[in-house]
Parts: structure tokens; sequence; C-alpha cells
């Protein structure tokens, strides 16, 4: 199988290429600058779609940089680096001679009200209440494909939450204070933590890029990619102290998260969503890391 991947040397393009590759597939990436394996963005719009099997977009501005300052100008950046590249992969699809079979796009919970009482799952019915909800509506909407195109590709959206992984995400902020022994809960730490391992993300990409065994539907289908246990903040925080053998004894207030990243963006790590992946599991799709113990143990290779 030939795949597209749009923002392909990020960190869960990384592990997908890596999966892909792996399997025996030939992997093309949508970068910025050319090289072996790549094409850039204008190439794709001026050329059109290379011969694929399969679309991936992967691509974004990295929503948790501690070194951009949260306003207008990082935000309009978030935006326009979603839904351009998204915007711009469902062109060259759909004026495609030859589509593929699937259309993956990977966006997020986001579009999720955080609560501490509401579950969600991919049927769950939502509008968008801020900004990053927003985002994500404008993201999906982006992807959408004409109707006669949507009759011959699956289009699928998965909805992560925070991808946990040695090599970046998260993880890459977290394991030195924890290391130090200075890691602590955010905010209350009661707050819902949706999760998943980095490996088991890209192997629900790969699930989704399976070619159909039906003939796809015309909207398309949702999977959240988070992993079926749900914890709260405090018991990640707690599980993760356990594997490192560290201590988790110094608590962030949230006041101090928000004055750093911003009251929209620290709503990410202060406030969450009971989300579950009824249609991921319901799909047929095995975690090889179900749980938090697994997954930790095996990021800090323990």
């Amino acid at each position: 199988m030939r795949v597209l991947v749009g923002g392909g040397s990020g960190f869960v393009g990384r592990e997908l290429t890596r999966l892909l590759r792996k399997r025996g597939h030939e992997v093309t990436i949508i970068s910025r600058q050319a090289g072996p394996g790549k094409i850039t963005w204008g190439e794709l719009e001026s050329g059109g779609l290379p011969p694929c099997e399969g679309a991936v977009n992967l691509a974004g501005e990295n929503i948790m940089n501690p070194l951009r300052w949260w306003n207008d100008q990082y935000k309009k950046d978030l935006l326009t680096s979603r839904v351009d590249s998204t915007r711009t992969m469902a062109k060259a699809i759909a004026s495609s001679s030859s589509p593929p079979h699937a259309w993956i796009l990977v966006t997020g919970v986001a579009c999720y009200k955080p609560s501490p009482t509401a579950q969600y799952d991919e049927e769950s019915r939502w509008t968008p209440f801020d900004f990053l909800s927003q985002l994500v509506k404008d993201w999906e909407e982006a992807a959408r494909l004409p109707e006669d195109i949507a009759k011959v590709t699956r289009q699928v959206i998965i909805r992560p939450g925070a991808v946990l992984g040695r090599d970046g995400g998260a993880m890459k902020q977290m394991l030195t204070p924890f290391w130090l022994g200075l890691g602590g809960t955010l905010g209350s730490g009661r707050q819902p933590f949706p999760w998943i391992h980095v490996s088991d993300l890209a192997s629900i990409i790969m699930h989704a890029l399976d070619p159909p065994t039906k003939p796809p539907s015309t909207g398309p289908e949702v999977f959240n990619g988070v992993a079926p246990a749900q914890n709260t903040n405090y018991e990640f925080t707690k599980q993760l102290g356990r594997v490192l053998r560290r201590p988790t004894i110094f608590p962030v207030p949230e006041f101090v998260i928000n004055s750093l990243l911003g009251a929209e963006r620290a709503a990410i790590l202060t406030q969450g969503q009971k989300v579950t992946p009824k249609s991921t599991l319901a799909s047929g799709f095995q975690y090889q890391y179900p749980d938090l113990t697994s997954a930790l143990q095996e990021i800090v290779g323990t």
C-alpha cells in the first residue's frame, strides 16, 4: 500500500511512518521542504495527488509549544496550519482521477466540552463552545469530500486525547520534573485525563487505512483515539510517580498554569473530558497499551 502522510515528520507521524514501513508499505511525506520520500505542500497543490491507496493528515502547529505565547497570531497559526493543510489534501483527493480508498484526519477530543460527569463517545452530539472546539469543527469540515468521491474513499476522523510516548508529545515535558521528584497534580487533579499511547494511535490509523469491507458511507466515520481506561490527572500523576519511583508532592495550582499558558490553552490540562472509544473497540481494534501501567512502563523503560 502507498500512503501519503501530511505532517509525517512530527511525533505521531514518525511513529506511523515507522509502523507503515515495518509492515512493508511505501510512505510519502508531505513536508515544507523537499527530500527523498517527500513532496512539498506546494507540489501537492500544483501537481495533484501522487498515486496512493491511503492519505493521512497529521499536520498542525504544536498547540502546547511552551515557547509561544497564547495570542491572536498563535491562534491564527493553529487554525491555518490545520485547516489549510487539510483542505489542500481534501481538494487533491477530490480532483484525483484515482482517489485513495481511505482518507484519515487526526484531530482531537477538544470538541467535547469538559465536564466531571458527562461521558462522550463517537456518537455524542456536540457544538463549539470555545476556540479549540471551533478549531476542531473547522478542521473536520475542511476534510469532507464531495459525495461522489465519498462513495469510493472511506473518510475517517480520529480524535486522540493526550498522546504519550518517549520521543515527544506530553511526556517530553513531563519526564524531567518527575525524574527530579518535582512532579505533581495539575490544578485539582480531579479532572478527567483522556490519553493514548503513541503506538496505539499509530495502530488505529493503520486500522482505519485497511481497505473497507463494505462500500464507505458518505459521511466520515469517527474513532475516539483514547485508551479504554478512564483516568483522572491525579491517577496519572500517581501512577507515573510509582513507575519512576519518585514522589509526586508538588501540585501546580491552576492560576500558575493559566498564567504560563493562557487560560484557554491551560484548560487542556486543568479541565478534561470523559471520553470512551466505543466505536474504536466495536471496529475490532485491540489496544497494546489499554491501561496506564503498561503504557508508562513502556515509555520509561521499566
